[in-house]
């Protein structure tokens, strides 16, 4: 079985870019922090690089961000080619299946991100029929 389950935050802006043959590619890195603190009690973290195609390489580049939270699903791949100077280069990637985009309410989640940010989202209070209106912050989730 060859399949990897990363969540971490963009290191940078997506790179979409189209094929010869007019299909979609979606690049970007994540920063995933290790689960222990290092002897000097700092959160290390790795880094990995990832592709995604079609529509879900579309919807990355429009969506995502440097620093957007994300969960990212599939199996990685070893690929080599030969750069410009003539050397064999080696890289190691996971081929997204599934990009689930983690960021809060807020924080320009679900908004192509070559826009503003909204405003956040109208609270449910007593108005609206809802119960006492609930922050954010007192979520169980």
């Amino acid at each position: 079985m060859n399949r990897a389950i990363l969540i971490g935050n963009l290191t940078r802006d997506p790179d979409v870019r189209m094929t010869n043959g007019g299909i979609s590619v979606c690049t970007f890195s994540i920063a995933v922090q290790r689960r222990f603190p290092n002897q000097q009690g700092e959160r290390q973290a790795d880094f990995f690089n990832i592709v995604c195609w079609r529509a879900l390489a579309e919807n990355c580049g429009k969506y995502l961000k440097k620093g957007s939270k994300v969960c990212a699903t599939g199996p990685i791949q070893n690929r080599s080619y030969e750069a410009n100077d003539g050397t064999k280069r080696y890289v190691t990637e996971i081929v997204a299946e599934e990009v689930e985009f983690l960021d809060r309410p807020g924080q320009n989640n679900g908004e192509p991100r070559s826009q503003a940010p909204q405003a956040s989202a109208p609270s449910f209070g007593s108005a609206s029929g809802f119960g006492d209106a609930v922050e954010d912050d007192e979520l169980p989730f």
